[in-house]
């Protein structure tokens, strides 16, 4: 199988089937792809909070791709393994006024720096931070011609933010249009159950993924499955098998992924409803 490599030259802050493939790949290739942080280059390590302040959301999750993967069509599912998420040795965080979860709460805009070295982020010389990173964007093209933002999880994926994302764990989405058109980016060092002040450890990354098209392998939404040994809770380290479900009704979209859930246990599995 080809190793191919794609640079951080030419992202795009947007879904859309009609953008052109970066590359063309076969099921079972790897890709290489370097990634910007989320603000595009709008922080720097040189930056101070001033920079906060005129921060665009234009080019908010600029992404890397996409990948034309062979023989991929709409009822097929793209299988995509991360095999490494390498760090560049600097990330941020950003206080952004009137955005996040308390964002009307803390008015003045904030960047903080991030060292990274090996397993660790430094906060500061006392703060040490566990270098557990994940993209926070990866997903496909969607089936809607027409350009759609980055900033919400879809049915492609998206803006997904699911910190368990971490190597090792196989990542399944729809294919919604002809070579699935594959792309990532807003890699974060470490987050939490989400972004309280609307970001993570926003960090420049190399991303290594296999990716392998699943003929016929129809899912509504992302999956994904992660290795043993890999804890998500208290229950133990065996893997797990993960569904997920996007909408803006948390109660809705959880009993969604519930219901996936048990469609797969009963055809998977033998099991009843």
């Amino acid at each position: 199988m080809a190793t191919h490599h794609l640079d951080d030259t030419q992202p795009h802050a947007f879904w859309d089937n009609s953008h052109p493939p970066r590359v063309r790949i076969q099921s079972g290739d790897t890709v290489v792809f370097e990634t910007l942080e989320a603000s595009a280059n709008q922080f720097t390590p040189a930056s101070g909070s001033e920079a906060v302040a005129s921060l665009s959301f234009d080019p908010i999750h600029p992404l890397t791709g996409p990948v034309y993967v062979e023989g991929a069509e709409p009822g097929d599912a793209l299988e995509v393994e991360i095999i490494s998420l390498q760090h560049k040795g600097w990330g941020w965080n950003a206080v952004i006024p009137g955005f996040g979860l308390l964002g009307d709460e803390f008015t003045t805009p904030y960047l903080h720096h991030y060292k990274m070295e090996g397993e660790v982020c430094y906060f500061s010389d006392k703060i040490q931070i566990p270098y557990e990173p994940h993209c926070g964007v990866m997903g496909v093209a969607p089936r809607e011609p027409g350009r759609l933002n980055t900033i919400p999880p879809r049915e492609n994926g998206g803006n997904i933010d699911i910190r368990h994302l971490n190597p090792g764990v196989r990542v399944f989405f729809p294919v919604l249009a002809p070579g699935a058109l594959f792309s990532c980016g807003d890699c974060h060092s470490a987050m939490g159950d989400g972004e309280v002040n609307g970001s993570g450890i926003e960090t420049p990354m190399t991303v290594t993924l296999k990716i392998t098209l699943r003929k016929g392998m129809t899912i509504p939404e992302l999956r994904f499955i992660t290795p043993a040994g890999k804890k998500l809770t208290s229950a133990g380290e065996g893997g797990y098998y993960v569904a997920t479900a996007h909408g803006p009704d948390l109660f809705k979209y959880a009993q969604l992924s519930s219901r996936y859930i048990i469609d797969f246990l009963v055809a998977e599995h033998g099991r009843t409803r």
